[in-house]
Parts: C-alpha cells; sequence; structure tokens
C-alpha cells in the first residue's frame, strides 16, 4: 500500500482527496459476504475498511502515525456522504458509518473531486520604491536598521574625483521613505521569500495577497518579549487572567500550588477542560481562515524538515498579532504538558500527546468551507508545531537582514554620474562582522588611508600619463591628503627621484665661432728701421 507524496503547490487538500480515494477504491481488499440469508458479492464490512484505510493513512507520509482510528472513522462517514462508497443496498448520503458489521460496496462510479475555481483577480505586484517615486504617505517609519560601514571600494569611488580619476558626480537625495514604502517592503519580500521556499510560480491560488496585513509582520518581527512572545498594543485582546493562569498551572506542573490555586483529586483534569473550552468557542481557528490554504501547502514540504521550519515560520509572521500571540503560549504549555512526566492523565484511554492534538487541532487549524481532510491534516501540523515550535515560532534571521538591508540601502543618498541610468538600483551591500576593539583602532587609523595609498601608487605607477599630466594630478593629491602624500613622499629627495632632473645639452659650437672676428686691414708699422 504505497502512499504518493503530495507536495506544496495549490489544491493540496483535493489532491490529497482525490489521491486516498484512488487508493481505496483500487486496493481495498473485496470478498463476498452473507447477511440474513443472502450472499452480497464484491463487498467489505465497515469493520474492515476502518483496519485497512487506517493502516493506510498511519504508513503515508502525507497522513503520519498519528492519525487514530476515531479520525479513520470520521473520514469513511465522508466517503459515504460524498458517494465514494455506499451500503450493499445503495444507499448513501443520509446513513451513518459506524464501525460495525454492516456491509458496504463501490458504487459503479465515483467522480472524483474537481478542483475549485476561484475567481479571476488581477495580481497586485508590489512594487519596491525607486530613488524618484512620490512619496504615498506623509509619516516616517521608525524601524531599526543597521549601519552599514564602507569599503575601500566605495572609498575609492568617493575620493578618486579629487584626484580626476572619474568625472564629476552630484548627489542626489531620496525621496523621504515612507511608513507605507516600509511595509510594501515588508510585505512583498515576505511573500517573495515563502514563494521561493514552496517552490511555486505563484502565490494566488494559494494565498489571496490582497488580505496580508504588513502591519501585523512588522509587528510581529519588532514587539517582542525578551522570551520571543508577541507584545500587544491592544491589552483587550489579552487572554483572559483565568485561562492564562490555568495556562500557567499546567505548563508549570506541580508547582501548581505557587500560584495558589485549590487542590483537589482530579483538580489537573478540570483545569485542562477550562482551556479547552476557551480555545474550542474560538470564532475563527489561531491560523485564520484565509490561511488555511498556506498552511496545507506548507505540510507537503514534512519530508525537508529545515524548508518546512522556514516555510512555518514566514506563515506564522502573516498572523495577527493577537493570534501569533495564543499560538506561542497555547504550544508552549502543550509541549511542556507532553514532556512532564510527573503530570497525571489528563484523559483515560488517551495518552497526553494524542490527547493534546485531539483537543487543540481544530482550534489551531480549520477551514471556513469544511474541508473533507480537515481533521487530519490539522492533527499532522499540530503535532509537528509540537515538536519543533521554539524553531517555528522564532523571527526568520535571513529574511529580517535581508529587508533591513534593503530598506538601508533605499535610505541612503546616491551618486549620479553623467548619463547613468537613475532607474538601476544597486544591492544592498553585505553587513560587517563583529571585530576586536584592537582591530577596530587599527581600522580607525589606517582603514581609510589604505586605499587613498593604492590610489597613489596607481597614479605614480601610470605609465600613460605624462610627466606633466602626473605632476598635476600629485599635486591635487597633495592638497586634498596631505598626510597620505607626505606618508608616500617624506622628504623633497623622495619626490625628486620620482621627477629626475634630466641633463640640459650644451649648444653645439661652430666652426667659424673658433676663429677670430674679421677685422679691417690695419696698416701697422715696420720694425725694420
Amino acid at each position: 500500500m504505497e502512499h504518493r507524496i503530495v507536495g506544496p503547490g495549490p489544491y493540496r487538500a483535493t489532491r490529497l482527496w482525490n489521491e486516498t480515494v484512488e487508493l481505496f477504491r483500487a486496493r481495498m481488499p473485496l470478498r463476498k459476504h452473507r447477511c440474513r440469508f443472502k450472499s452480497y458479492e464484491h463487498c467489505f464490512t465497515a469493520a474492515e475498511a476502518v483496519d485497512w484505510l487506517h493502516e493506510l493513512l498511519r504508513c503515508s507520509q502525507n497522513f503520519g502515525p498519528e492519525v487514530t482510528r476515531k479520525q479513520t472513522v470520521q473520514l469513511l462517514k465522508k466517503f459515504l456522504k460524498n458517494h465514494v462508497i455506499e451500503d450493499i443496498k445503495g444507499k448513501w448520503g443520509q446513513e451513518d458509518f459506524e464501525d460495525n458489521r454492516h456491509l458496504y460496496r463501490f458504487p459503479p462510479s465515483s467522480p472524483l473531486k474537481p478542483y475549485p475555481k476561484k475567481p479571476p483577480y488581477q495580481k497586485d505586484v508590489i512594487k519596491f520604491p525607486e530613488w524618484n517615486d512620490p512619496p504615498p504617505g506623509t509619516s516616517q517609519e521608525n524601524i531599526p536598521v543597521r549601519p552599514v560601514v564602507m569599503n575601500s571600494e566605495m572609498w575609492y569611488k568617493r575620493h578618486s574625483i579629487a584626484i580626476g580619476e572619474v568625472p564629476a558626480c552630484r548627489l542626489v537625495h531620496r525621496r523621504q521613505l515612507t511608513e507605507a514604502h516600509v511595509e510594501e517592503i515588508w510585505k512583498s519580500m515576505t511573500l517573495s521569500y515563502l514563494q521561493k521556499i514552496l517552490g511555486l510560480d505563484s502565490l494566488e491560488e494559494v494565498l489571496d495577497i490582497k488580505l496580508v496585513n504588513s502591519k501585523f509582520i512588522i509587528h510581529n518581527v519588532y514587539s517582542v518579549s525578551k522570551q520571543g512572545v508577541v507584545i500587544l498594543d491592544d491589552k483587550s485582546k489579552e487572554l483572559p487572567h483565568w485561562v492564562l493562569s490555568a495556562m500557567k498551572c499546567l505548563a508549570n506542573w506541580p508547582n501548581c500550588s505557587d500560584l495558589k490555586q485549590p487542590m483537589y483529586l482530579g483538580f489537573e483534569k478540570d483545569v485542562f477542560k477550562t482551556i479547552a473550552d476557551y480555545y474550542g468557542h474560538l470564532k475563527e481557528p489561531l491560523l485564520t481562515f484565509h490561511l488555511f490554504d498556506a498552511f496545507v501547502s506548507v505540510l507537503g514540504l514534512l519530508q525537508k524538515e529545515k524548508m518546512a521550519v522556514e516555510a512555518f515560520q514566514i506563515c506564522c509572521l502573516l498572523l495577527p498579532p493577537e493570534n501569533r500571540r495564543k499560538l506561542q503560549l497555547l504550544m508552549r504549555m502543550m509541549a511542556r504538558i507532553c514532556l512532564n512526566k510527573e503530570m497525571p492523565p489528563l484523559c483515560d484511554g488517551f495518552g497526553t500527546r494524542t490527547l493534546m492534538v485531539q483537543t487543540f487541532s481544530r482550534c489551531i487549524l480549520c477551514s471556513k468551507d469544511e474541508v473533507d481532510l480537515d481533521e487530519l491534516l490539522a492533527a499532522r501540523l499540530v503535532t509537528f508545531l509540537m515538536d519543533n515550535y521554539q524553531e517555528i515560532l522564532k523571527v526568520p534571521l535571513a529574511l529580517q537582514t535581508s529587508i533591513e538591508e534593503r530598506v538601508a540601502h533605499l535610505r541612503r543618498v546616491q551618486i549620479k554620474y553623467p548619463g547613468a541610468d537613475m532607474d538601476i538600483t544597486l544591492s544592498a551591500p553585505s553587513f560587517c562582522r563583529q571585530i576586536s576593539p584592537e582591530e577596530f583602532e587599527y581600522q580607525r587609523a589606517y582603514g581609510s588611508q589604505e586605499p587613498l595609498a593604492a590610489l597613489l601608487e596607481e597614479v605614480i605607477t601610470d605609465a600613460k600619463l605624462s610627466s606633466k599630466e602626473k605632476k598635476k594630478k600629485l599635486k591635487q593629491f597633495q592638497k586634498s591628503y596631505p598626510e597620505v602624500y607626505q606618508e608616500r613622499f617624506p622628504t623633497p629627495e623622495s619626490e625628486a627621484l620620482l621627477f629626475p632632473e634630466k641633463p640640459k645639452p650644451k649648444p653645439q659650437l661652430l666652426m667659424w665661432a673658433l676663429k677670430k672676428p674679421f677685422q679691417p686691414f690695419q696698416r701697422t708699422r715696420s720694425f725694420r728701421m
């Protein structure tokens, strides 16, 4: 009995239903049975169907070994209601299915469920704010962002203009990054991360992005306590104090005496019933109706535990803050009760872990349209949540870091060069690593001088520059950065070595210049007497 793994994607609940129905109809053993002195061919009893389907679901990686026999009976009731099976006399729909010896058979044709068709709507593509976008709002969102330290390449671009390496530029100040801009960035990048993890081309059939509130995401990231639990601004949406007190009592058992609660035989069962009644009467499940398909889709990644945890982290960020807080407190209580060996049995006939899943699965995950596999899918999700709740209910650090870098990048000044395209947005630089105090002092003293010294050496060794141009650039550099220049040329002699004086050629002497100049003939007096 092999059950194909149904991965993430739209309509996963419907695909699981069709897969289970096909396997049940194709492999359920059929044989001859007698009932009231009459024989029936190709049929099965209700108990045989429960046994076979229960084993199929437990061995399936889509549902897991946590499936109970009671859940299997509930699923067969839905099979009867949807005419997947019928009783031996051809009745179906209104009849009730029970775990007994009643005979059932497969109808001649059992159509599979069609995939629902959602009304088409235009996909709202969330555009990142660019440098010249008009501001959609007026208020400024005060969200903490990490400072970005310049590297050597950025220093080079900033200071190379002083020595004429790059053409002149102008600074373009980004228009004020408003609250609406920041919220759009958080919403868009969060949904993009979820879409990438699920491996989907679009989220439109898994999640209606119009219903995603970006304010919820930002609140769930930053408004948290030291324990990571969401802090609510509206105290009226808190858990009632009597429910919170009961949850603390069971979570910290057997220290209930510290909470000054009355103790008697069966006290813990009454406390648990109080909590179960409150969560059982919620108007909407904690994971909300409109996120049902998204969480069910993530269930297809449970074979890849790390990816499933990351996807659940992002989905839980989309919850309203009050729902996320209630879920955090509930999962922490459930996990502590299951790990507490001193906790007395809270129910006869059920183990503590099974009781937690059966009691709270419906108040955590449920479909508004009553999907046929609600109970099985909810039990599978709650089981995974209990085992990984500490990781799942953390803020995904990679997502937070990426968005903060994006916001910091858009708040910085842009350098505009002649002919450059203003619409091209450079990726934000990565964060710096933590350094020691000694390394910080060294970088503060020499960090900015090293790239300038390298730039000076480039000018010195540039063979394409004439001596006149090189002298001009060095003079500009000396004027802008005298300390760096002084370190490279500490004495005038070291600077003179760069431009050695060439010996002046002696003027050529003409032959006629060696002779005496022409003088007129003068009669001289004879020495002879």
